[in-house]
């Protein structure tokens, strides 16, 4: 209980200063003028012993300082202003709050090493399929289709060929060369043209919508 204390005939006032190193913080209390160290209490957990908050005040605390050599003592410290004390818990909150992030960081870095690691590499004769929207790719060329006229009825047509006529679709006949056997001479008899033979007079077979049998 700080009632218990001689509260207004103080040992002693100066500053207090919370440093860190790792994961242990440091309670060090300084002269105000020279800032010499007076006594400094290593706080390895909060709450801990290293710091107790006494029963009856917000503003006053039990401290465990060491001087380096095994040797501790347990004095009592207070604040004048109710506001100083409240930073005095959050910056011990504080710090240990981050050593357990760091801790947890640290655990789960490791649980990662040691589970499964996931193999995304190519197995042996593995393929894999790319759907690649709006691209064409056109064979045999680098220019553009043209497209094809369409015909009636949606068909779509050849274009006609050079000389040739698109709309009564007649083309003119291929001449054919005559086959020149070796040593015959061409002669004009085989550059005319075959004349067509005159049909018979009547024809010998009938009329097929007429027979009987």
């Amino acid at each position: 209980r700080a009632a218990e204390w001689q509260l207004d005939q103080p040992a002693g006032s100066g500053r207090l200063r919370i440093t860190a190193k790792g994961s242990t913080a440091f309670i060090k209390l300084e002269d105000k003028s020279s800032g010499e160290l007076f006594a400094q209490a290593p706080v390895e957990q909060f709450p801990g012993i290293a710091v107790e908050g006494v029963t009856d005040s917000s503003r006053y605390f039990v401290i465990r300082v060491e001087d380096g050599n095994g040797r501790r003592a347990f004095i009592g410290v207070g604040f004048v202003d109710r506001g100083d004390a409240f930073d005095f818990n959050v910056a011990l909150q504080d710090h240990f709050k981050w050593v357990r992030q760091q801790s947890e960081l640290a655990r789960q870095a490791q649980d990662l090493e040691q589970g499964p690691k996931l193999d995304l590499g190519f197995k042996e004769g593995q393929t894999i399929k790319l759907n690649i929207a709006n691209m064409k790719k056109k064979e045999g060329g680098t220019g553009s289709a043209r497209p094809r006229p369409a015909g009636p009825g949606g068909l779509s047509l050849l274009p006609p060929p050079p000389g040739g006529k698109s709309s009564s679709g007649e083309r003119p006949a291929p001449l054919s060369t005559p086959a020149q056997l070796p040593g015959t001479p061409i002669t004009d008899s085989l550059l005319s043209w075959p004349q067509p033979t005159a049909a018979p007079a009547a024809d010998v077979w009938g009329d097929f919508a007429k027979a009987s049998g």
